[in-house]
Protein backbone atom coordinates (compact mmCIF):
# COMPACT_ATOMS: atom_id res chain seq x y z
CA UNK A 1 0.00 0.00 0.00
CA UNK A 2 1.15 3.58 -0.92
CA UNK A 3 2.09 5.92 1.54
CA UNK A 4 -0.99 8.06 2.78
CA UNK A 5 -3.44 6.38 0.16
CA UNK A 6 -6.61 7.17 1.66
CA UNK A 7 -8.34 4.05 -0.26
CA UNK A 8 -10.33 1.32 1.44
CA UNK A 9 -8.69 -1.26 -0.29
CA UNK A 10 -10.48 -4.35 1.24
CA UNK A 11 -13.78 -3.75 -1.20
CA UNK A 12 -12.02 -5.24 -4.12
CA UNK A 13 -9.34 -7.77 -4.85
CA UNK A 14 -8.78 -11.50 -3.79
CA UNK A 15 -10.21 -12.08 0.05
CA UNK A 16 -8.27 -14.76 0.63
CA UNK A 17 -4.91 -12.66 -0.48
CA UNK A 18 -6.12 -9.82 1.39
CA UNK A 19 -6.51 -12.31 4.36
CA UNK A 20 -3.31 -14.12 4.16
CA UNK A 21 -1.29 -10.59 3.90
CA UNK A 22 -2.99 -8.89 6.97
CA UNK A 23 -2.12 -11.84 9.00
CA UNK A 24 1.08 -12.86 7.29
CA UNK A 25 2.28 -9.65 8.44
CA UNK A 26 0.40 -9.15 11.54
CA UNK A 27 2.03 -12.94 12.41
CA UNK A 28 5.73 -11.37 12.11
CA UNK A 29 5.39 -8.72 14.42
CA UNK A 30 3.40 -10.32 16.92
CA UNK A 31 5.69 -13.71 16.40
CA UNK A 32 8.39 -11.71 17.01
CA UNK A 33 7.24 -10.33 20.33
CA UNK A 34 5.72 -14.46 21.05
CA UNK A 35 9.20 -16.03 20.32
CA UNK A 36 11.13 -13.20 22.16
CA UNK A 37 8.41 -13.88 25.51
CA UNK A 38 9.70 -17.59 25.07
CA UNK A 39 12.95 -17.14 25.02
CA UNK A 40 12.75 -14.75 28.15
CA UNK A 41 11.33 -18.01 30.08
CA UNK A 42 13.86 -20.26 28.50
CA UNK A 43 16.80 -17.62 29.59
CA UNK A 44 14.77 -17.65 32.91
CA UNK A 45 14.89 -21.62 33.28
CA UNK A 46 18.78 -21.56 32.64
CA UNK A 47 18.83 -19.78 36.13
CA UNK A 48 18.01 -23.27 37.33
CA UNK A 49 16.11 -21.94 39.68
CA UNK A 50 12.38 -23.08 38.97
CA UNK A 51 10.40 -21.11 41.01
CA UNK A 52 11.89 -17.86 39.02
CA UNK A 53 10.01 -19.58 35.89
CA UNK A 54 6.91 -20.08 38.31
CA UNK A 55 7.07 -16.69 39.68
CA UNK A 56 7.49 -15.16 35.74
CA UNK A 57 4.71 -17.68 34.64
CA UNK A 58 2.34 -15.51 37.90
CA UNK A 59 3.65 -12.55 36.48
CA UNK A 60 2.44 -13.28 32.72
CA UNK A 61 -1.11 -14.14 34.02
CA UNK A 62 -1.62 -10.33 35.25
CA UNK A 63 -0.16 -9.14 32.27
CA UNK A 64 -2.43 -10.88 29.98
CA UNK A 65 -5.10 -9.40 32.26
CA UNK A 66 -4.20 -5.69 31.26
CA UNK A 67 -3.36 -6.76 27.85
CA UNK A 68 -6.79 -8.59 27.13
CA UNK A 69 -8.03 -4.65 28.44
CA UNK A 70 -5.77 -2.73 25.61
CA UNK A 71 -6.80 -5.60 22.81
CA UNK A 72 -10.81 -4.82 23.23
CA UNK A 73 -9.74 -0.93 23.25
CA UNK A 74 -7.64 -1.97 20.48
CA UNK A 75 -10.88 -3.78 18.76
CA UNK A 76 -12.47 0.39 19.07
CA UNK A 77 -9.92 1.62 17.54
CA UNK A 78 -9.61 -0.14 14.25
CA UNK A 79 -13.63 -0.75 14.28
CA UNK A 80 -14.55 2.55 13.99
CA UNK A 81 -11.03 3.80 12.25
CA UNK A 82 -11.83 1.01 9.23
CA UNK A 83 -15.40 1.63 8.94
CA UNK A 84 -15.13 5.39 8.38
CA UNK A 85 -12.77 4.93 5.51
CA UNK A 86 -15.00 2.68 3.91
CA UNK A 87 -17.86 4.72 4.04
CA UNK A 88 -15.29 7.47 2.68
CA UNK A 89 -15.10 9.92 5.65
CA UNK A 90 -11.34 10.48 5.99
CA UNK A 91 -11.63 13.52 8.20
CA UNK A 92 -14.26 11.30 10.44
CA UNK A 93 -11.17 8.54 10.52
CA UNK A 94 -8.74 10.81 11.49
CA UNK A 95 -10.91 12.44 14.61
CA UNK A 96 -11.88 8.28 15.63
CA UNK A 97 -8.62 7.56 15.51
CA UNK A 98 -7.15 10.38 17.89
CA UNK A 99 -10.19 10.67 20.05
CA UNK A 100 -10.05 6.61 20.52
CA UNK A 101 -6.13 6.79 21.24
CA UNK A 102 -6.15 9.01 23.82
CA UNK A 103 -9.31 7.02 25.57
CA UNK A 104 -6.75 3.79 25.35
CA UNK A 105 -4.09 5.80 26.98
CA UNK A 106 -6.06 7.13 30.18
CA UNK A 107 -8.16 4.03 30.37
CA UNK A 108 -4.56 2.12 30.63
CA UNK A 109 -3.11 5.00 32.99
CA UNK A 110 -6.25 4.24 35.41
CA UNK A 111 -5.75 0.55 35.09
CA UNK A 112 -2.08 0.00 36.04
CA UNK A 113 -3.02 2.71 39.35
CA UNK A 114 -5.56 0.41 40.56
CA UNK A 115 -3.62 -2.74 39.84
CA UNK A 116 0.03 -2.01 41.58
CA UNK A 117 -1.10 -1.56 45.31
CA UNK A 118 -3.52 -4.90 44.37
CA UNK A 119 -0.60 -7.19 43.36
CA UNK A 120 0.41 -8.68 46.77
CA UNK A 121 -3.37 -10.26 46.93
CA UNK A 122 -3.77 -10.78 43.32
CA UNK A 123 -0.67 -13.12 43.36
CA UNK A 124 -1.55 -15.16 46.80
CA UNK A 125 -4.99 -15.98 44.83
CA UNK A 126 -3.37 -17.21 42.10
CA UNK A 127 -1.35 -19.29 44.25
CA UNK A 128 1.82 -17.77 44.16
CA UNK A 129 3.88 -18.56 47.87
CA UNK A 130 7.69 -17.68 48.70
CA UNK A 131 10.52 -16.64 46.16
CA UNK A 132 7.57 -17.51 43.16
CA UNK A 133 5.40 -14.44 44.65
CA UNK A 134 8.64 -12.38 45.38
CA UNK A 135 9.70 -12.74 41.77
CA UNK A 136 6.51 -12.06 40.07
CA UNK A 137 5.75 -9.07 42.41
CA UNK A 138 9.68 -7.37 41.85
CA UNK A 139 8.82 -8.09 37.87
CA UNK A 140 4.96 -7.04 37.73
CA UNK A 141 6.49 -3.38 39.78
CA UNK A 142 8.75 -3.23 36.66
CA UNK A 143 6.54 -3.74 33.86
CA UNK A 144 3.33 -2.84 34.91
CA UNK A 145 3.70 1.16 34.84
CA UNK A 146 5.19 0.64 30.74
CA UNK A 147 1.26 -0.32 30.49
CA UNK A 148 0.60 2.82 29.03
CA UNK A 149 3.37 2.62 26.66
CA UNK A 150 2.17 -0.82 25.61
CA UNK A 151 -1.64 0.06 25.06
CA UNK A 152 -0.79 2.86 22.56
CA UNK A 153 1.61 0.87 20.86
CA UNK A 154 -1.33 -1.37 20.20
CA UNK A 155 -3.74 1.19 19.27
CA UNK A 156 -1.40 2.61 16.69
CA UNK A 157 -0.79 -0.96 14.97
CA UNK A 158 -4.18 -1.12 14.94
CA UNK A 159 -4.63 2.45 12.96
CA UNK A 160 -2.04 1.11 10.74
CA UNK A 161 -4.04 -2.27 10.19
CA UNK A 162 -7.46 -0.06 9.14
CA UNK A 163 -6.00 1.83 6.43
CA UNK A 164 -4.18 -1.71 5.26
CA UNK A 165 -1.00 -0.94 5.66
CA UNK A 166 -0.77 -3.98 7.18
CA UNK A 167 3.61 -3.85 6.98
CA UNK A 168 4.00 -0.77 8.78
CA UNK A 169 1.62 -2.46 11.32
CA UNK A 170 3.95 -5.49 11.59
CA UNK A 171 6.76 -3.17 11.93
CA UNK A 172 5.64 -2.24 15.39
CA UNK A 173 5.44 -5.18 17.24
CA UNK A 174 8.29 -6.47 15.20
CA UNK A 175 10.69 -3.38 16.18
CA UNK A 176 9.56 -4.22 20.05
CA UNK A 177 10.58 -8.00 19.96
CA UNK A 178 13.34 -7.16 18.00
CA UNK A 179 14.97 -5.12 20.65
CA UNK A 180 13.68 -7.13 23.45
CA UNK A 181 15.42 -10.34 21.60
CA UNK A 182 18.79 -8.06 22.51
CA UNK A 183 18.08 -7.04 25.46
CA UNK A 184 17.33 -9.97 27.11
CA UNK A 185 20.26 -11.94 27.77
CA UNK A 186 22.36 -8.91 28.23
CA UNK A 187 20.00 -7.54 31.13
CA UNK A 188 19.06 -11.24 32.24
CA UNK A 189 22.89 -12.28 32.58
CA UNK A 190 25.66 -10.12 31.63
CA UNK A 191 24.02 -7.42 34.53
CA UNK A 192 23.00 -10.07 36.42
CA UNK A 193 19.58 -9.11 37.12
CA UNK A 194 18.04 -12.25 36.83
CA UNK A 195 14.11 -12.21 35.91
CA UNK A 196 13.90 -8.91 36.75
CA UNK A 197 16.13 -8.29 33.47
CA UNK A 198 13.58 -9.60 31.59
CA UNK A 199 11.32 -7.15 33.01
CA UNK A 200 13.15 -4.12 31.98
CA UNK A 201 13.65 -5.70 28.79
CA UNK A 202 10.34 -5.57 28.23
CA UNK A 203 9.61 -1.71 29.19
CA UNK A 204 12.54 -0.63 26.59
CA UNK A 205 10.75 -2.60 24.20
CA UNK A 206 7.79 -0.86 24.18
CA UNK A 207 9.40 2.73 24.06
CA UNK A 208 10.44 1.36 20.49
CA UNK A 209 6.85 -0.01 19.76
CA UNK A 210 5.38 3.81 20.67
CA UNK A 211 7.89 5.52 18.39
CA UNK A 212 7.84 3.07 15.29
CA UNK A 213 4.06 3.45 15.72
CA UNK A 214 3.70 7.10 15.53
CA UNK A 215 5.78 7.08 12.37
CA UNK A 216 3.91 5.09 10.53
CA UNK A 217 -0.13 6.28 11.66
CA UNK A 218 0.98 9.84 12.36
CA UNK A 219 3.91 10.96 9.77
CA UNK A 220 2.97 8.64 6.97
CA UNK A 221 -0.23 8.17 6.85
CA UNK A 222 -1.54 11.41 9.03
CA UNK A 223 -4.45 9.49 10.18
CA UNK A 224 -4.58 10.58 13.78
CA UNK A 225 -5.68 13.98 14.34
CA UNK A 226 -5.24 15.65 17.28
CA UNK A 227 -7.72 15.15 20.16
CA UNK A 228 -9.93 17.44 21.41
CA UNK A 229 -12.62 17.34 24.78
CA UNK A 230 -15.47 18.12 22.22
CA UNK A 231 -13.93 15.05 19.84
CA UNK A 232 -13.69 12.87 23.10
CA UNK A 233 -17.10 13.92 24.15
CA UNK A 234 -18.20 12.99 20.50
CA UNK A 235 -16.60 9.55 20.05
CA UNK A 236 -16.33 8.29 23.60
CA UNK A 237 -19.83 6.72 23.92
CA UNK A 238 -19.30 4.80 20.39
CA UNK A 239 -15.93 3.61 21.73
CA UNK A 240 -16.75 2.19 24.80
CA UNK A 241 -19.84 0.58 23.21
CA UNK A 242 -17.51 -1.70 20.94
CA UNK A 243 -14.66 -1.71 23.81
CA UNK A 244 -16.99 -2.35 26.52
CA UNK A 245 -18.38 -5.70 25.38
CA UNK A 246 -14.50 -6.81 23.67
CA UNK A 247 -13.04 -5.90 27.26
CA UNK A 248 -15.73 -7.90 28.92
CA UNK A 249 -14.56 -10.71 26.16
CA UNK A 250 -10.78 -10.96 26.35
CA UNK A 251 -10.97 -11.08 29.92
CA UNK A 252 -12.63 -13.99 29.91
CA UNK A 253 -9.44 -15.69 29.14
CA UNK A 254 -7.16 -14.60 31.40
CA UNK A 255 -9.62 -15.00 34.24
CA UNK A 256 -10.20 -18.41 33.06
CA UNK A 257 -6.59 -18.53 33.01
CA UNK A 258 -6.35 -17.75 36.58
CA UNK A 259 -8.59 -20.17 37.73
CA UNK A 260 -7.04 -22.80 35.37
CA UNK A 261 -3.94 -21.73 37.50
CA UNK A 262 -4.94 -21.75 40.80
CA UNK A 263 -5.81 -25.52 39.99
CA UNK A 264 -2.52 -26.25 38.56
CA UNK A 265 -0.99 -24.60 41.60
CA UNK A 266 -2.28 -27.66 43.80
CA UNK A 267 0.27 -30.07 42.30
CA UNK A 268 3.54 -28.07 42.99
CA UNK A 269 6.13 -25.82 41.14
CA UNK A 270 6.63 -27.97 38.88
CA UNK A 271 3.02 -28.17 37.69
CA UNK A 272 2.97 -24.09 37.51
CA UNK A 273 6.44 -24.66 35.37
CA UNK A 274 5.08 -26.75 32.78
CA UNK A 275 1.72 -23.91 32.76
CA UNK A 276 4.28 -20.87 32.57
CA UNK A 277 6.02 -22.70 29.20
CA UNK A 278 2.47 -23.56 27.72
CA UNK A 279 1.72 -19.88 28.15
CA UNK A 280 4.10 -19.29 26.57
CA UNK A 281 4.32 -22.42 23.79
CA UNK A 282 0.93 -21.00 22.44
CA UNK A 283 1.21 -17.69 21.09
CA UNK A 284 4.44 -19.28 19.43
CA UNK A 285 2.56 -22.21 17.93
CA UNK A 286 -0.73 -20.50 17.19
CA UNK A 287 0.19 -16.81 17.15
CA UNK A 288 -1.04 -16.85 13.43
CA UNK A 289 -4.49 -17.36 14.85
CA UNK A 290 -4.31 -13.79 17.17
CA UNK A 291 -3.04 -12.12 13.98
CA UNK A 292 -6.13 -13.26 12.15
CA UNK A 293 -8.71 -11.67 14.55
CA UNK A 294 -6.84 -8.44 13.86
CA UNK A 295 -6.72 -8.92 10.05
CA UNK A 296 -10.55 -9.67 9.81
CA UNK A 297 -11.84 -7.31 11.58
CA UNK A 298 -10.40 -4.29 9.21
CA UNK A 299 -11.81 -6.77 6.06
CA UNK A 300 -15.16 -6.96 7.41
CA UNK A 301 -15.78 -3.48 8.51
CA UNK A 302 -14.37 -1.68 5.32
CA UNK A 303 -16.77 -3.91 3.31
CA UNK A 304 -19.72 -3.19 5.90
CA UNK A 305 -19.02 0.29 5.16
CA UNK A 306 -19.08 -0.03 1.59
CA UNK A 307 -22.35 -2.46 1.56
CA UNK A 308 -20.80 -5.34 0.24
CA UNK A 309 -21.87 -7.97 2.33
CA UNK A 310 -21.17 -10.63 -0.49
CA UNK A 311 -17.65 -10.00 0.41
CA UNK A 312 -18.51 -10.33 4.41
CA UNK A 313 -19.65 -13.93 4.03
CA UNK A 314 -16.70 -14.92 1.54
CA UNK A 315 -14.12 -13.13 4.07
CA UNK A 316 -15.15 -15.07 7.10
CA UNK A 317 -15.25 -17.81 5.30
CA UNK A 318 -11.85 -17.19 3.98
CA UNK A 319 -10.42 -16.42 7.36
CA UNK A 320 -12.00 -19.35 8.86
CA UNK A 321 -10.37 -22.21 6.16
CA UNK A 322 -6.99 -20.08 6.76
CA UNK A 323 -6.68 -20.69 10.54
CA UNK A 324 -7.73 -24.32 10.39
CA UNK A 325 -5.02 -24.50 7.85
CA UNK A 326 -2.40 -23.10 10.06
CA UNK A 327 -3.57 -24.79 13.42
CA UNK A 328 -3.06 -28.30 11.79
CA UNK A 329 0.50 -27.30 10.48
CA UNK A 330 1.46 -25.96 14.02
CA UNK A 331 0.23 -29.17 15.51
CA UNK A 332 2.12 -31.50 13.84
CA UNK A 333 5.16 -29.67 14.44
CA UNK A 334 4.46 -29.35 18.37
CA UNK A 335 3.98 -33.64 18.14
CA UNK A 336 7.10 -33.92 16.27
CA UNK A 337 8.94 -31.54 18.29
CA UNK A 338 7.96 -32.04 22.10
CA UNK A 339 10.55 -34.03 23.45
CA UNK A 340 13.26 -31.22 22.05
CA UNK A 341 10.51 -28.58 23.31
CA UNK A 342 10.76 -29.73 27.08
CA UNK A 343 14.77 -30.32 26.67
CA UNK A 344 15.48 -26.58 25.83
CA UNK A 345 13.66 -25.88 29.14
CA UNK A 346 15.80 -28.22 31.26
CA UNK A 347 11.95 -30.02 32.16
CA UNK A 348 12.18 -33.18 34.20
CA UNK A 349 9.82 -35.11 36.10
CA UNK A 350 6.15 -33.31 36.00
CA UNK A 351 6.88 -30.99 34.44
CA UNK A 352 8.47 -32.47 31.12
CA UNK A 353 5.26 -34.71 31.40
CA UNK A 354 2.72 -32.03 31.46
CA UNK A 355 4.60 -29.83 28.63
CA UNK A 356 5.09 -32.88 26.14
CA UNK A 357 1.32 -33.70 26.56
CA UNK A 358 0.03 -30.88 25.86
CA UNK A 359 1.63 -30.51 22.21
CA UNK A 360 -0.26 -33.92 22.17
CA UNK A 361 -3.85 -32.38 22.51
CA UNK A 362 -3.35 -28.45 21.93
CA UNK A 363 -4.28 -28.71 18.14
CA UNK A 364 -7.68 -29.61 18.68
CA UNK A 365 -8.32 -27.66 21.21
CA UNK A 366 -7.07 -24.58 19.10
CA UNK A 367 -8.38 -25.50 15.74
CA UNK A 368 -11.78 -24.70 17.87
CA UNK A 369 -10.47 -21.82 19.35
CA UNK A 370 -9.51 -20.28 16.28
CA UNK A 371 -13.39 -20.51 15.05
CA UNK A 372 -14.50 -18.99 17.97
CA UNK A 373 -11.55 -15.87 17.82
CA UNK A 374 -12.73 -15.20 13.71
CA UNK A 375 -16.53 -15.10 14.88
CA UNK A 376 -15.50 -12.79 17.57
CA UNK A 377 -13.67 -10.64 15.13
CA UNK A 378 -16.43 -10.62 12.86
CA UNK A 379 -19.01 -9.59 16.37
CA UNK A 380 -16.70 -7.12 17.59
CA UNK A 381 -16.48 -5.20 14.30
CA UNK A 382 -20.38 -5.69 12.41
CA UNK A 383 -21.51 -3.87 15.78
CA UNK A 384 -22.75 -7.36 17.51
CA UNK A 385 -20.39 -6.81 20.36
CA UNK A 386 -22.34 -8.77 23.14
CA UNK A 387 -22.68 -11.92 21.23
CA UNK A 388 -18.04 -12.14 21.93
CA UNK A 389 -18.72 -11.86 25.13
CA UNK A 390 -21.90 -14.13 25.66
CA UNK A 391 -19.83 -17.04 23.90
CA UNK A 392 -16.19 -15.89 25.25
CA UNK A 393 -17.43 -16.11 28.30
CA UNK A 394 -19.28 -19.34 27.61
CA UNK A 395 -16.54 -20.98 27.09
CA UNK A 396 -14.21 -19.42 29.42
CA UNK A 397 -16.85 -20.66 32.31
CA UNK A 398 -18.85 -23.68 31.16
CA UNK A 399 -16.43 -24.14 28.56
CA UNK A 400 -13.27 -24.80 31.22
CA UNK A 401 -13.53 -24.24 34.80
CA UNK A 402 -16.03 -27.24 35.62
CA UNK A 403 -14.40 -29.89 33.18
CA UNK A 404 -10.91 -28.16 34.30
CA UNK A 405 -11.79 -29.00 37.90
CA UNK A 406 -13.25 -32.38 37.27
CA UNK A 407 -10.56 -33.86 34.92
CA UNK A 408 -8.15 -32.55 38.02
CA UNK A 409 -10.15 -34.22 40.70
CA UNK A 410 -9.90 -37.53 38.90
CA UNK A 411 -6.76 -37.52 36.58
CA UNK A 412 -4.79 -34.84 38.59
CA UNK A 413 -2.99 -31.49 35.88
CA UNK A 414 -3.28 -33.65 32.64
CA UNK A 415 -6.94 -34.61 33.45
CA UNK A 416 -7.48 -30.55 34.14
CA UNK A 417 -5.71 -29.94 30.40
CA UNK A 418 -8.12 -32.20 28.80
CA UNK A 419 -11.17 -30.68 30.37
CA UNK A 420 -10.21 -27.33 29.94
CA UNK A 421 -9.84 -28.27 26.08
CA UNK A 422 -13.28 -30.05 25.43
CA UNK A 423 -15.71 -26.44 26.16
CA UNK A 424 -13.82 -24.94 23.21
CA UNK A 425 -15.86 -27.32 20.71
CA UNK A 426 -19.30 -26.41 20.74
CA UNK A 427 -18.57 -22.85 21.59
CA UNK A 428 -16.38 -22.59 18.51
CA UNK A 429 -18.63 -24.03 15.72
CA UNK A 430 -21.88 -22.11 17.42
CA UNK A 431 -20.18 -18.73 17.25
CA UNK A 432 -19.36 -18.99 13.74
CA UNK A 433 -22.90 -19.89 12.84
CA UNK A 434 -23.90 -16.74 14.46
CA UNK A 435 -21.54 -15.02 12.71
CA UNK A 436 -22.88 -15.59 9.49
CA UNK A 437 -26.00 -15.04 10.09
CA UNK A 438 -24.97 -11.35 11.78
CA UNK A 439 -24.07 -11.06 8.47
CA UNK A 440 -27.48 -12.03 7.12
CA UNK A 441 -29.04 -9.97 9.36
CA UNK A 442 -27.22 -6.96 8.78
CA UNK A 443 -27.80 -7.03 4.77
CA UNK A 444 -31.70 -7.38 5.33
CA UNK A 445 -31.73 -4.11 7.68
CA UNK A 446 -29.89 -2.40 4.90
CA UNK A 447 -32.41 -4.13 1.96
CA UNK A 448 -35.26 -4.14 3.70
CA UNK A 449 -37.39 -4.34 0.21
CA UNK A 450 -35.07 -7.06 -0.83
Amino acid sequence: MAAGSKSAIFVSGSLMRHVAVMTGTGAIGLMAIFVVDLLSLLYVSWLGRPEATAGVGFATIVLYLMISINIGLMIAVTALTSRALGAGDRAGARRLAGSTLTLMALAALALTAVALPCLPGLLRLLGAQGEAHRVALSFLWIVLPSNVLMALGMGLSGVLRAVGDARRAMFVTLGGGLATAGLDPLFIFWFGLGPDGAAWAIVLSRVIIVATGVHGAVRIHDIVARPSPAGLRADGGRTFAIAGPAILTNLSNPIANAVFASIFARFGDGAVAALAIMDRLVPVAFGVLFALTGAVGPILAQNWGAGRFDRMRAGLTASAVFGIGCVVVSWLVLTLLRGHIAAAFGATGLTAELVMFFCLIAGPMWLFVGLLFVANAAFNNLGMPFLSTIFSWGRATLGTMPLAWLGAHYAGPKGALVGSSLGAVAFGILALVFAYRGIARLEREARPGA
